[in-house]
């Protein structure tokens, strides 16, 4: 994600809300808003796969031979400067943004996409705080346009078959939710490793393991505890390197997970029922094959999903979502209720006590009819953009 260097200020946008919506279109026009590792290695390929519904029609970024080449390599003609967001916002030529900004900045951009009339499909997390998704919420509202965030795996065939095993009974009554979730970050410039971006742990892949135990479990946690922890290396000075997390759901079910900055690439979840188990590994990737292990009585079996494009999904149900006038699943909802658990383990961490949760209710989650399949994409040559582990 690249950030703009000066955001434009917030200002009213007069021009009437109901040009943006899309009425009788047949695909969503998009703008992406930043083109940073995520944007330009999954978002913008995932656009081919999406043509059915969906339209690639500006890139938005502060780097000028980023938007040359990007503008180039994927025919779009529309490109622009943050400064000129707001002039894009309001030139009837945009339907819908991505947003792919560093977290400290999804509120502004979506508040200023809002007052446009512009549907939003926000990367997660949501925002820094749950007052901020509440901005959000009310703003998209307010001006009668969609807003969903960017859970790629609410699409995904293996997450959502971990969901209808696990609905079916054959595990028994699911007791334990366990994950582990690793990687290393050594570009020390990487927004995930400074505070004033909305770095942290928890706040970039811990909130996978949050959202997972809710998806399965189907519930709210009603209590949490988490505790953090740094080698003492130098890029950890700003933010945690690992969090352990326990949360308490209802029914006395327990998940738990950590999340680290500075281990090895790992990404898996397991869920213990009271006849057996499942494991899924790795289980959040988006750029190889997912994995499953179903255990029941003392006896394994074992399924392989073949990689495929996670982010194409998200377009075509937005873009229908948007088309037809239905309200999208994951929601602003979704985001809020993960922004606020991540809260409340820092406040957690902070403290060295576990903190009690408000009942927290939510009506819709991810089901398997919600899966859609599109073919993996090529890997793209990335411009002025590194992954992570800062290793190109």
């Amino acid at each position: 994600m690249d950030a703009p260097k000066n955001p434009a200020p917030r200002r009213k946008n007069q021009t009437a809300a109901s040009a943006r919506r899309a009425g009788g279109r047949r695909k969503i026009r998009y703008a992406v808003i930043g083109q940073g590792y995520i944007a330009q290695g999954a978002v913008l390929p995932a656009f081919a796969h999406a043509r059915k519904n969906s339209e690639l029609v500006a890139l938005i970024s502060d780097d000028p031979i980023k938007l040359k080449k990007l503008s180039r390599d994927y025919g779009v003609e529309r490109i622009a400067g943050y400064d000129e967001y707001d002039a894009l916002m309001a030139s009837g030529e945009v339907d819908a943004v991505y947003i792919a900004l560093p977290n400290h900045m999804h509120l502004d951009y979506t508040l200023r996409a809002a007052r446009a009339g512009v549907h939003v499909l926000c990367e997660k997390p949501m925002a820094v705080t749950e007052a901020e998704c509440e901005q959000m919420l009310r703003a998209c509202k307010k001006q009668r346009v969609k807003l969903m965030i960017a859970y790629r795996l609410h699409f995904e065939k293996a997450n959502l078959t971990a969901v209808e095993i696990v609905q079916s009974g054959k595990l028994g009554e699911p007791r334990i939710f366990n994950s582990t979730f690793t990687m290393q970050v050594n570009d020390t410039d990487n927004i995930r490793l400074h505070q004033e971006t909305g770095g942290g742990v928890l706040y970039d892949i811990g909130v996978y393991c949050i959202n997972a135990a809710r998806y399965l479990f189907r519930d709210e946690p009603t209590e949490v505890f988490a505790v953090t922890a740094s080698n003492g290396e130098r890029r950890f000075r700003e933010v945690e390197e690992m969090a352990s997390v326990v949360m308490r759901f209802p029914g006395d079910r327990l998940a738990t997970f950590t999340c680290s900055f500075g281990a090895a690439k790992a990404s898996a979840y397991e869920i213990v029922g009271t006849r057996g188990s499942l494991r899924v590994a790795p289980a959040y990737g988006y750029s190889e094959d997912l994995k499953h292990v179903v255990t029941i009585d003392g006896k394994s079996r074992e399924r392989v999903f073949p990689q495929r494009d996670q982010f194409a999904p998200q377009l075509l149900y937005f873009s229908d979502c948007i088309l037809n006038d239905r309200e999208p699943e994951p929601s602003g909802q979704e985001g809020r209720i993960d922004v606020r658990i991540v809260n409340a383990l820092y406040q957690s961490a902070k403290t060295g006590q576990p903190l009690a949760l408000p009942r927290m209710r939510k009506q819709v989650r991810p089901a398997g009819r919600q899966q859609i399949s599109r073919p993996a994409v090529d890997k793209p040559r990335l411009v002025h953009a590194t992954p992570p582990s800062g290793k190109k």
